[in-house]
């Protein structure tokens, strides 16, 4: 490893951010929101410190300073005034550029060699890729002091981090706005007003409260509706009628469970990210908040790609190019349906070029106007834990994403027994086996199996059941 690569490991470890990682705690508000005002400062403390506030285990902001406003801000500009598409098998006139830069600036672009003449011989990119090296990805001219990471798990069992930067975390706010655009929904946010609510329905997630500046100064709350994380469960009613948030974020399981909950909330909209959104679950939603549901496709590697407007989804980002690909990798036939595969993106952190999303569509056009149509992402899994415990994926991740596991699936028979294989020669089996009987139940019948690679294929599907299917 040379001396530059050494620079990006040491980035990497310095900057990745824990909930208990000391460089973190001992940040103060005023480092985490460089712009906070004393109105917004007492504001903050009200959402923490509410009788009914969960028990927040994380403190967040969004580090955005003038500039970094003001550069959040022209991307918003710029969304705006885009026009999104191109002529199906060409490619837009930004995405040579595009590649250009990739192969001269980004270390594992660059290890390609010369760039190729024709954008359909890039090599496809992996989220294997991304696991074993983040590092790798970060362009060599842009600064790392405010690096930042985002830890994710999807589809192919790879826990990976994903190089960023405040300025762009704060576009996910700009492409949610394009979103809510589209079904007649504005977010305004404003001082003393919280803006977002983001609910989980998870045995462990990251929680908190912060203001955001981009949005002028409003409150964005993420609370776990998990019954543990509160000092009573009444008390997930009662903070959110107090904070009336204008707009609610989640995935189906945290709607499902919203719902079950004594609101007086009126949100303008529900967004729903994550995973794949059942119709019949989006209208009952609809019904019982008497408000659209939104449903975004989304993920830590490009954040948000594109809303569901009727029964296509339209894309969100302007300088985004989709793929649809085969199982060889190769273009698929008009109506075929396939792989999404994405390059360019919103996270110069991170630059995208021909990554597979282990999503699936067929691509239709209205004119020039792309348009994802028979969307399936990542649907969510339940598992059956001791005597009928619900077990939900996301908290199976979080188990493992600590272990050095390159790649997993867990499977459930249709006798409630669990089958685990991983990948790594030097994993602690016995270490992970505690840790999943810790969620599951000490009795829980579990085989553990060790694998060399799952073959060829990049792409496993990481969790099945045959319960799910009884």
């Amino acid at each position: 490893m040379n001396a530059e690569d050494e620079t990006r490991k040491s980035a990497f470890i310095r900057f990745y951010p824990r909930p208990n990682d000391s460089m973190w705690s001992e940040l103060t508000d005023e480092q985490r929101h460089p712009l906070l005002d004393e109105q917004g400062a007492r504001f903050l403390n009200r959402l923490r410190e509410h009788p009914s506030a969960p028990r927040f285990n994380w403190r967040i902001g969004d580090r955005l300073t003038r500039e970094g406003l003001e550069t959040v801000r022209a991307y918003e500009r710029e969304l705006r005034a885009a026009e999104i598409g191109w002529q199906r098998g060409e490619i837009p006139d930004w995405l040579n550029e595009f590649v250009t830069r990739c192969y001269e600036r980004v270390p594992f672009y660059r290890a390609y060699g010369d760039v190729p003449q024709n954008f359909f011989d890039v090599p496809l990119t992996t989220r294997a890729d991304l696991a074993r090296a983040p590092e790798m990805f970060v362009p060599d001219d842009l600064p790392l002091d405010d690096l930042i990471f985002y830890g994710s798990t999807g589809t192919t069992g790879h826990h990976i981090h994903v190089p960023s930067h405040p300025t762009s975390a704060a576009k996910y706010i700009s492409l949610l706005r394009a979103a809510l655009d589209k079904h007649g929904v504005s977010l305004q946010g404003g001082k003393n007003r919280v803006a977002i609510a983001n609910v989980c329905f998870q045995e462990r997630t990251a929680t908190y409260a912060a203001i955001l500046s981009q949005l002028n100064g409003s409150g964005v709350v993420k609370i776990n509706l998990h019954p543990n994380e509160w000092n009573d469960a009444n008390d997930r009613a009662k903070y959110l009628n107090a904070l009336q948030p204008e707009i609610i974020t989640g995935d189906p399981l945290s709607f499902a469970e919203l719902m079950k909950l004594e609101l007086a909330v009126k949100p303008k909209a529900l967004s729903s990210t994550s995973m794949q959104l059942e119709t019949g679950l989006r209208d009952a939603l609809e019904k019982h908040f008497a408000c659209p549901v939104v449903d975004v496709y989304a993920m830590t590697e490009a954040g948000p790609i594109a809303a569901r407007v009727g029964e296509h989804f339209e894309l969100l980002q302007h300088r985004l190019y989709v793929e649809i690909l085969d199982e060889r990798g190769e273009a698929c036939v008009k109506g075929e349906r396939g792989e999404i595969v994405l390059s360019g993106g919103m996270n110069p952190y991170f630059p995208l070029l021909r990554y597979r999303t282990n999503d699936y569509a067929r691509l239709e056009f209205s004119g020039m106007k792309p348009l994802l149509a028979d969307f399936s992402g990542r649907a969510p899994m339940v598992f059956q834990g001791e005597n009928g415990k619900r077990i939900n994926s996301a908290d199976v991740n979080r188990a493992l994403r600590e272990f050095p596991v390159w790649q997993f699936t867990l499977h459930q028979n249709a006798d409630a027994s669990l089958l685990l294989r991983v990948v790594n020669p030097n994993v602690p089996l016995e270490q992970i086996r505690a840790e999943l009987l810790r969620l599951f139940g000490a009795e829980q019948k579990l085989e553990i199996v060790r694998m060399e690679s799952f073959g060829a294929q990049d792409k496993v599907v990481q969790y099945t059941s045959e319960l799910e299917r009884g």
